[in-house]
């Protein structure tokens, strides 16, 4: 564990307990792993999710990953707010992986979202407890008691939590439904909740002190690069040849690696005393390998194997089937059909993946950053051979993660090395390594149609999507199904199945099975939406100009229809969009070749209750095809803001790599590899190209939902639909270069 200063899905809770002794408390969650009723001098552990020692300090346990979000401030406030704990006595412990934490996951915008009512209750289960057991220390009832700031108070009486805990504490119990009843504060009450504090991550991070994965060391560890086969799928190794690279100081062998799991074909591991002369080392290594069908496909051919399975009436799982949608079609005055498409996005976190393995007392340690550590933990046992129970990972900080770090594959051939070496190994990728080996989101490509009947009235629509599903490559058993009875990968159509009232609906998911064979596709930050919403929202725009409406006002009377409620909805996303709108002047003139664009979006799932809507005001340039966007204008309604600060940054972070997406950034596949492997030719958006941003959050005393990545998903639409209100010109595919802008114009 690694603590710092300063919820969760998962195993059934089927009881909760406070019981007593002198010494002390102990609250658990009966079915599950829980702390015994400590001894004299131990932490009271009320529940799996914090403990308080003897001097009052409150360590929160965090199962989340902490790569720069600061989910475990947001999450460490909600246990604080609850249990009326001193912020300043607040610390939080980065847990490694147990069986009792359930699903360890850390993706989809789901963090605060998901572990918001399991850890309010948590809090008021603790509070309850504390101020019952200070009355009876203070020979006062309980009604009489109040707690605050790490103190239960009885008029001008007092007796902190510290002395509580030292002293002991009654006994009570309570079933799993009575946890789940527990009053928990009214917003008017919150005094962490929603203010300004300081993320409790901040202070180890200036000075240096915390520990991220390319940190770990243990003592005789020898360190490794990957070198890695022409393609990530169907290659095997036929000869190695390291006669150059012995003359490398410190370079040690090169392994070809046998793995059971099948998530490192045809990969080779140079290992030697120093990450230096490991890189040196495997840039001489020559290895001859047999390639399979994969080396011979490239992104035109991944787009038009994409294309023929959109057009196809058949195929694909029917997400949303209503009934009547041929109908609406064969019946219309006029229907609007346009196709869209985006590029391959890589990752580029700041940290390149890396891995510690080794072995130690029967028990296999991985020492590394991780966003889904149940997902990767039963691979990582397949490899070694070994039963599940004997592998444990290690937490880090991750510097970045942005959804490459959801596939865990860079830790296999770490563990695969240290087994075969019998000594702990260090891998670590290149920039250059974890390009080419990345998840990448998929290219995509997308066919949108809409029926209009008499007075240009929309009577049905259909939205069909195809490209890599990361969840059918790497989690296959978790797919739902469609109405048809098809599996299809929920990260890559949400977003589609949107709240306008379009008449008839059809959403239709169809897996590119030639981008799953050519790469690993991965989730990246909006993950479906990225490309879903682009497709939506452009086309909302196309459709209103066919309806010879405002876009605005087109959007706005198709979210008046019966999806409107005070809870989520059609009403809530009219609610940014109205504001949206109001602080960026949507309809007041603009200067020649200047216009605004707007788009709108809601969570990443669609029961998820988040709404966010940008306003783009962008200059385009006729001579040289450039698109300067001079401000984007984003308002978000996520019900409760957690953690202020914490908000803004992710939102700022989402908004801008919606940016980077829209106007800079994407590559393509050529023979089975990407085409761009470092930041010299991938371009992401620079400094002198951040426009001026404008966010809002909607006041709101609504449970708190997740806001991480919707803003991702609205910026490029907004972007192209001012593209269009500006020059005329209607881009349909991502990332918009200017010599896309200068053909179109031309």
């Amino acid at each position: 564990m690694r603590e710092a200063g300063g919820g969760v899905t998962g195993a059934t809770r089927r009881g909760f307990l406070v019981s007593t002794t002198a010494a002390g408390v102990s609250m658990v969650f009966t079915g599950t792993a829980a702390a015994a009723v400590p001894q004299a001098g131990q932490p009271w552990e009320p529940t799996l999710w914090y403990a308080t020692d003897r001097e009052g300090l409150v360590h929160v346990s965090i199962i989340r990953a902490e790569m720069g979000q600061h989910v475990a401030t947001a999450l460490a406030r909600i246990v604080a707010d609850e249990l009326e704990a001193d912020w300043a006595d607040v610390r939080v412990v980065s847990v490694d992986t147990d069986p009792k934490w359930g699903t360890m996951v850390t993706g989809g915008s789901w963090s605060v979202w998901q572990s918001f009512p399991i850890l309010s209750h948590a809090g008021a289960a603790g509070r309850i407890a504390l101020v019952e057991a200070g009355a009876r220390l203070l020979g006062v009832r309980a009604a009489a008691c109040s707690a605050r700031n790490g103190r239960v108070v009885a008029g001008g009486r007092s007796i902190g939590y510290a002395e509580i805990v030292r002293r002991g504490l009654p006994e009570r119990t309570y079933t799993a439904d009575e946890l789940a009843a527990l009053p928990i504060k009214p917003a008017a009450e919150r005094r962490l909740i929603g203010l300004p504090a300081l993320a409790l991550d901040i202070p180890a991070k200036t000075t240096g002190a915390s520990v991220y994965g390319l940190d770990a060391q243990v003592p005789g560890m020898v360190y490794a690069r990957p070198k890695l086969p022409p393609t990530r799928n169907g290659c095997q190794v036929l000869s190695i040849d390291d006669r150059a690279a012995r003359a490398v100081p410190g370079y040690l062998r090169s392994l070809a690696l046998a793995d059971p799991s099948g998530t490192v074909p045809g990969w080779v591991v140079v290992v030697a005393d120093s990450f230096v002369a490991a890189i040196r080392a495997a840039d001489l290594v020559r290895v001859q390998w047999s390639t399979g069908p994969a080396a011979l496909v490239s992104e035109p051919d991944i787009q038009a194997h994409a294309l023929k399975l959109v057009n196809e009436t058949t195929g694909g799982s029917q997400v949303v089937e209503d009934a009547g949608v041929d109908a609406a079609f064969a019946a219309a005055t006029t229907t609007l059909d346009r196709v869209y498409t985006t590029a391959t996005v890589l990752h580029f976190q700041l940290e390149p993946v890396n891995a510690l393995a080794f072995q130690k007392d029967g028990l296999w340690e991985i020492h590394t950053g991780n966003q889904w550590q149940s997902l990767i933990l039963p691979t990582l046992a397949k490899a070694l051979a070994v039963p599940p129970e004997r592998v444990v990972m290690r937490t880090y900080l991750l510097g970045g993660g942005f959804g490459r770090r959801l596939n865990g594959d860079y830790a296999v051939p770490a563990a695969l090395a240290a087994q075969v070496l019998g000594r702990p190994v260090k891998l670590i990728w290149t920039r250059a390594d974890d390009a080419r080996f990345d998840s990448p989101r998929s290219p995509s490509v997308q066919r949108l149609r809409m029926a209009f009947g008499p007075g240009r009235q929309v009577t049905g629509m259909q939205h069909h999507a195809s490209a890599g599903w990361p969840t059918q490559v790497m989690f296959p058993g978790s797919m739902p199904k469609g109405r048809n009875g098809q599996p299809y990968d929920p990260f890559s159509i949400s977003g589609a199945d949107h709240w306008y009232s379009v008449g008839a609906q059809r959403v239709r998911a169809i897996s590119n099975d030639l981008a799953n064979d050519t790469f690993r596709p991965g989730w990246l930050r909006s993950v479906g939406p990225g490309w879903t919403n682009w497709a939506l929202e452009s086309f909302m725009d196309e459709a209103a100009a066919a309806a010879g409406q405002d876009p605005l006002a087109f959007r706005l009377a198709l979210l008046a229809g019966p999806g409107a409620n005070g809870v989520g909805g059609a009403a809530r996303q009219a609610q940014v969009l109205r504001r949206a709108a109001e602080k960026a002047g949507w309809g007041s003139p603009q200067p020649s070749g200047t216009a605004l664009g707007i788009a709108s979006s809601f969570g990443q799932e669609r029961d998820m209750p988040t709404w966010c809507a940008c306003v783009a005001r962008v200059r385009v340039d006729r001579r040289t095809g450039v698109v300067k966007v001079d401000r984007l204008t984003v308002v978000v309604d996520a019900g409760t803001i957690v953690h202020p600060d914490g908000a803004l940054a992710q939102v700022e972070g989402a908004t801008l790599w919606g940016l980077s997406m829209a106007l800079h950034e994407g590559t393509e596949f050529l023979n089975g590899q990407v085409r761009d492997t470092n930041l010299d030719t991938y371009t992401p958006l620079r400094m002198r190209d951040v426009p001026a941003l404008d966010i809002e959050f909607i006041a709101s005393t609504l449970p708190p939902t997740g806001l991480g990545e919707p803003a991702t998903t609205v910026v490029g639409p907004a972007i192209g639909n001012a593209l269009f209100a500006a020059v005329g010109v209607r881009l349909r595919h991502l990332p918009m270069r200017p010599s896309d802008v200068l053909t179109a114009m031309k």
